[in-house]
């Protein structure tokens, strides 16, 4: 078995750093997944639908950061590791088309795709660490157990009701963002050691920056397609230059410092394990969360540009860069060790919008957002290069 599976393993040079072609490829599936986040979103946007996103993006995020962790372990130019990748873009197209009716009549259909894709990787892992990696198997057999637990309960929920559905949904969801916590301890097991995977910090970070773009791209592609057909609006040229100004600026915010700094914090840490949880698996699920909310928010001050006092709007139009920058203040302050402060003024500013939210138009909340970020960039820059003037 050892001599089978221990090529499969990433191997340690340069070029295992890189992101592979066919990670690349699977990323496409999650370009397809988040549109359909996005236009579910933005047709039919309340408290509710919200809260249901919210739900999503967990389940979206941690499938794709799960299987991240597992290429990030495994070789993907080789054939049996680029199939699983094929097998879990097929259970993702399929997760993608059930999405949007996921709470009606295809929650059935999206468990299973979810399940599935969870499983197979997980056992796929299973089956390439025995006779390699013993405490990497045992790891493994940890987690595929927690995700054995949660699957039944995805699978439960889709059997059943909206109501109990979302409940189950709920619970197989936090069963599977609490594990890593409890390091996926179990009765007879008990906790996996801290340090027991072998990850390649500079990887992993490149896989999250290109998952940021695609998210970023999505963005566009939307924003685009908004525009588009609202061109009979008066006020359509002014709100896409300020849709499109805030992705650039959201791009600029992560890519300018935050990455470099995230990569390297990963790779030349004692803890690469450890600081990669904190930095990737859980850090950068509100940056993406962010990016998808904004996305909506742009799309509904395309289409309702003169529209008042929405609430709903707002947590999109607000909430998407608030939780953006949140979650790049966190990965620059635990890769740096220093407060961007620039990033909690821009969070207070859009807080503070919403007290203009029953006066103001879409339109006009639009622009107090990119104005906000256009701030943050701004004095970040120029924070940033006074610090590297003095320091030489």
């Amino acid at each position: 078995m050892a001599k089978n599976t221990q090529h499969w393993l990433r191997k340690d040079d340069k070029e295992s750093t890189k992101a592979s072609f066919p990670e690349l490829f699977f990323d496409l599936v999650f370009v397809f997944a988040l549109i359909q986040l996005s236009e579910t979103l933005a047709s039919d946007f309340s408290f509710g639908i919200a809260a249901e996103a919210v739900l999503f993006i967990f389940a979206l995020w941690w499938v794709w950061i799960h299987t991240t962790w597992v290429t990030n372990l495994l070789d993907a130019e080789i054939e049996p590791v680029r199939i699983l990748l094929f097998v879990l873009m097929f259970f993702g197209i399929v997760l993608a088309i059930a999405l949007p009716k996921a709470f009606s009549d295809m929650g059935l259909v999206f468990a299973l795709a979810y399940s599935g894709m969870q499983l197979s990787r997980s056992l796929f892992a299973l089956y390439a660490f025995r006779g390699t990696n013993d405490e990497s198997y045992r790891t493994f057999l940890r987690i595929t157990l927690w995700l054995t637990l949660s699957c039944a309960f995805w699978i439960a929920g889709g059997l059943l009701d909206r109501e109990m559905r979302v409940i189950l949904w709920i619970a197989a969801l936090a069963i599977e963002y609490i594990a890593p916590m409890l390091r996926y301890w179990l009765p007879g097991l008990g906790q996996a050691p801290e340090e027991t995977l072998d990850v390649n910090g500079e990887h992993l970070a490149e896989r999250c920056a290109l998952f940021v773009i695609i998210a970023l791209g999505e963005t566009i592609l939307t924003t685009g397609k908004t525009a588009s057909s609202h061109l009979d609006s008066a006020m359509t040229p002014l709100v896409l230059f300020c849709a499109f100004m805030s992705t650039v600026l959201m791009w600029w915010i992560y890519f300018h410092d935050g990455q470099e700094r995230a990569s390297d914090k990963a790779e030349e840490n004692a803890e690469p394990q450890s600081t990669a949880d904190h930095l990737f698996t859980y850090g950068h699920l509100p940056i993406v969360a962010g990016i998808i909310f904004t996305a909506v928010g742009e799309d509904f001050s395309l289409s309702h540009p003169f529209e008042k006092g929405g609430y709903n709007h707002a947590i999109a139009l607000l909430g998407g860069p608030i939780l953006y920058l949140a979650g790049i203040l966190w990965m620059k302050k635990v890769s740096s060790r220093v407060m961007p402060w620039s990033h909690c003024a821009g969070i207070a500013i859009l807080v503070a919008g919403f007290l203009i939210v029953p006066f103001a138009a879409n339109f006009m909340i639009q622009i107090v957002a990119s104005l906000t970020l256009l701030m943050v960039a701004i004095w970040e820059y120029v924070a940033l290069k006074r610090f590297r003037r003095d320091a030489a």
